[in-house]
């Protein structure tokens, strides 16, 4: 069945909907997931919740032709809830009054783990292709808009966004799990 027939069958209530878009997307849910969080079980139980939300929501679906950008963002949105919560757990909250009472250790050793990483971050960016380097820091470091870039550069729009593109892969696949939590934290417009 192709996509739009599950759509229609999810829309009446049929369960045969909603497992064909599992078939169809559950793989792809989990491979997502796992990119954030610690544990495969952690993972499974959010490409879980994506698909319970869909079905309780059934009735409100407005996409006709394909559902990938709505799972998309009910994964993302759990997965910040469900790392929002760990934050917030009893657990953390004598971690908080630990970290208050050492505070200006821990404020020594986060300055040196953030040097490094800042130290690592340039260090790759300076080993990337000229272009993507240029790019990646103007947009990145410097802040500019991809029009800016382009019109500085002398180069087109889609040239400057597949540069940062494939220069954000590069670093993306050096610092896989730094750079994932800093992507899902800017996702999530925490870091703004």
């Amino acid at each position: 069945m192709n996509e739009e027939v599950l759509i229609a069958l999810l829309k009446d209530g049929r369960a045969e909907g909603l497992s064909g878009l599992y078939d169809l997307y559950g793989k792809r849910l989990l491979a997502f997931c796992l990119r954030y969080v610690a544990t495969k079980e952690d993972a499974e139980e959010i490409v879980e919740d994506v698909f319970v939300k869909l079905w309780n929501n059934r009735a409100t679906i407005r996409e006709e032709h394909s559902m990938h950008s709505m799972l998309f963002a009910i994964s993302h949105n759990l997965i910040i809830n469900a790392y929002r919560k760990k934050l917030n757990a009893p657990v953390y909250e004598n971690l908080d009054r630990a970290s208050h009472e050492a505070s200006q250790e821990s404020d020594g050793l986060m300055k040196m783990e953030y040097e490094e990483f800042c130290n690592k971050l340039i260090h790759l960016i300076n080993q990337l292709p000229h272009t993507q380097r240029q790019v990646v820091t103007m947009s990145k470091l410097n802040g500019l808009k991809n029009r800016e870039i382009a019109v500085a550069l002398s180069l087109s729009e889609k040239t400057v966004k597949n540069q940062l593109s494939l220069g954000m892969k590069k670093l993306h696949e050096q610092l896989p799990l730094c750079f994932s939590w800093l992507a899902l934290l800017y996702l999530s417009d925490v870091c703004m």
